[in-house]
C-alpha cells in the first residue's frame, strides 16, 4: 500500500472522530465571504475526501460565467408543443432552437436544449404530474442559484471550477468537477453561455492531471489551485469527466477550439487502464489503487452503468460490456445476501463500499476500509446509487437497473410511510439509522425520486419526492446536497439524454 493512500486513510479516520455524529456544513449565506465558509466541524462528503484544505476559497466571482440575459421566464414562455403523454403525463415542450438542428450542433445551438426533452425515457418511465414546463422552470430557477453559489472562475485565464466551500478535503475535488461538466452541458440552450463555461472546466481538468494516469483528473486542489494529498485518481470524477465529454461532442460538435470526442476516448481508455481491476473488471477507486487489498474493493456509487454503455459504444472496446455486467452482479448479489432486515424484508440498500471483487465473493466492507466506521452501510458514497442505477433504465431500459432499484423504492416507501421528510442521512443494509443520522439531508432524498421514475405505480411517491426535492431553499443544504438534488431535478424533470 503506498504512502499517500496510508495518510489519506490517517488524515479521514482523525477527521470523523472529530466529527462524529454530526450533519454536513451549510454552505454560508448568500453574501458571507468564502473563507469562512469551511466549518471545521463538518463530515466529508467525496472519496478519498479526507485532508483539511491547505488555504481558503478564492473570492473569484460567478460573474465571469454567469449568463445574466436568460432568465426562468425565458423556459416557461418560449413556445410550446403537446407531444404524446408519457404513461398520462403530458409534457410541455419548450423550443429554442429547431428541431432540425444538426446532432453535432454545427448550426451554431446545441442539438439538445434544455427544456427540449427530445429523448424519451424508456416506456413505463413517469415524471412528476406538474406540467412540464413548471419543472423545467423550476429547475432552471435552482440551476441559477447553484450556478451563481458554486461555479467559480480562478487559477488562470479561461478556466473554471466548482467550488465546495468546505464540504471536501479541497476547494475542489474531481467529483465535483465532474459534476459541474454534466450539470453545465445538460443546461445548453437555457444557459446560453453553457459552451464556454464547458470549455472553461476542460481546462481546469487539463491543468491538473492525475500523477498515475495523466489522462485523469487529480482529484483534489486547494484554494491556490495546487493539487493536493497525493495528486492521484478518483474514478467518480473520472467517469463523469469522460460522460460529459461525450455528452458535449453530441450537444456541441468536436470542430470547435476542443476535440471534445477525441479527449472522451482518451480519458475513456485511461479510466479502463487506471481504474479498473486489470483481471477482475470491477471498478477500482481510483488509479491509487495498486496493492491486492486496494484492488479487492469497489466504491459502489461508482457504478453507474448508463457512463460504461456509453464507453464501450464509444470506444468500441467490447471489456466495458463486461465491466457493466460485473458490476450488476455484484449490486444483484449484495442485495441478495446482504440487505434484509430482522424481518427478512429486503431492503436493496448498497453499501459505500465492498470488497471481496478478487475471489468473486463481494460483502460489504467493513469497517474503516477506506473512509470510516460506516464504508459497510448506507452512508454519503451510496446514498448516489438509486440515481446512478435508475438511469441505465430510464435511457437504456436495461431491466437489472429497474430491478436494483425497485427493491430500494418498495423498501422506503415502507420505511417512511410515504414521507420523504423521514428518509434518514444513512442506514444499515438492514435498514437501521445510523448513529448521528438525520432528516432534510437531500444528497439522501433526491436519488430517490430518480429511481421512483422506473414505475407508475411509485407515481403518489414521486410527486412526494419532487416537492420535497425542489422546496427547500439553497442555503439549506451543502454543496453536496444541491449539487446532487439538481442533477437529479435536470433527470426528473425529463431533460437528461445519454451520448
Amino acid at each position: 500500500m503506498n504512502t499517500s493512500r496510508n495518510a489519506r486513510r490517517l488524515l479521514v479516520l482523525a477527521l470523523l472522530a472529530a466529527c462524529s455524529g454530526e450533519a454536513p456544513p451549510r454552505a454560508p449565506e448568500d453574501g458571507a465571504p468564502l473563507e469562512d465558509a469551511a466549518p471545521a466541524d463538518g463530515p466529508a462528503l467525496d472519496a478519498p475526501r479526507d485532508a483539511a484544505i491547505d488555504g481558503t476559497v478564492t473570492d473569484d466571482t460567478v460573474t465571469d460565467v454567469t449568463v445574466t440575459d436568460v432568465t426562468v421566464t425565458d423556459v416557461a414562455s418560449l413556445d410550446a408543443d403537446v407531444v404524446a403523454p408519457r404513461d398520462g403525463v403530458a409534457l410541455d415542450i419548450p423550443r429554442d432552437t429547431p428541431r432540425d438542428t444538426p446532432a453535432d450542433g454545427s448550426a451554431g445551438g446545441p442539438s439538445h436544449p434544455f427544456g427540449a426533452h427530445r429523448t424519451a425515457y424508456t416506456s413505463g418511465s413517469i415524471l412528476p404530474t406538474a406540467p412540464g414546463s413548471r419543472l423545467d422552470a423550476t429547475t432552471a430557477s435552482f440551476y441559477d442559484q447553484w450556478k451563481a453559489r458554486y461555479l467559480h472562475r480562478g487559477c488562470t485565464a479561461d478556466r473554471a471550477y466548482v467550488a465546495t466551500l468546505g464540504d471536501t478535503a479541497g476547494a475542489t475535488v474531481s467529483e465535483a468537477h465532474g459534476y459541474g461538466m454534466l450539470i453545465t452541458v445538460y443546461m445548453a440552450g437555457y444557459d446560453r453561455d453553457a459552451q464556454r463555461t464547458f470549455d472553461a472546466l476542460v481546462r481546469f481538468y487539463q491543468d491538473h492531471p492525475s500523477r498515475y494516469t495523466a489522462a485523469l483528473l487529480a482529484w483534489a486542489q486547494d484554494a491556490t489551485c495546487r493539487d493536493i494529498m497525493g495528486a492521484d485518481s478518483a474514478t467518480d470524477g473520472d467517469l463523469d469527466v469522460a460522460y460529459a465529454l461525450l455528452l458535449a461532442d453530441r450537444q456541441w460538435g468536436s470542430r470547435g477550439a476542443i476535440d471534445y470526442a477525441a479527449l472522451a476516448r482518451r480519458i475513456v481508455a485511461a479510466v479502463l487502464r487506471g481504474d479498473v481491476h486489470p483481471t477482475a473488471s470491477t471498478l477500482l477507486t481510483g488509479d491509487a489503487a495498486m496493492t491486492a487489498a486496494d484492488r479487492d474493493g469497489t466504491r459502489l456509487s461508482d457504478f453507474m452503468p448508463a457512463h460504461l454503455r456509453a464507453f464501450a459504444t464509444a470506444s468500441g472496446v467490447a471489456r466495458w460490456t463486461a465491466v457493466l455486467d460485473r458490476e450488476y452482479r455484484l449490486v444483484a448479489t449484495l442485495q441478495r445476501d446482504h440487505t434484509r432486515s430482522a424481518l427478512g424484508i429486503a431492503t436493496g440498500l448498497l453499501p459505500d463500499f465492498a470488497v471481496g471483487m478478487n475471489a468473486d465473493r463481494p460483502v460489504p466492507a467493513p469497517p474503516r476500509w477506506l473512509e470510516g466506521p460506516d464504508d459497510g452501510a448506507y452512508a454519503w458514497n451510496a446514498c448516489r446509487t438509486p440515481w446512478r442505477i435508475a438511469m441505465d433504465w430510464l435511457l437504456h431500459g436495461d431491466a437489472r437497473a429497474r430491478t436494483a432499484v425497485e427493491t430500494m423504492n418498495t423498501w422506503v416507501r415502507r420505511a417512511t410511510g410515504e414521507r420523504p421528510d423521514r428518509i434518514q442521512s444513512g442506514y444499515s443494509l438492514a435498514g437501521v439509522r445510523l448513529a448521528g443520522a438525520n432528516t432534510g439531508e437531500l444528497a439522501f432524498v433526491a436519488p430517490f425520486a430518480v429511481a421512483a421514475m422506473v414505475d407508475a405505480r411509485n407515481q403518489a411517491w414521486l410527486d412526494a419526492l419532487w416537492t420535497a426535492v425542489s422546496t427547500p431553499s439553497l442555503a439549506s443544504q451543502s454543496y453536496f446536497g444541491n449539487t446532487v438534488r439538481l442533477l437529479s431535478m435536470i433527470v426528473v424533470s425529463g431533460n437528461a439524454w445519454a451520448p
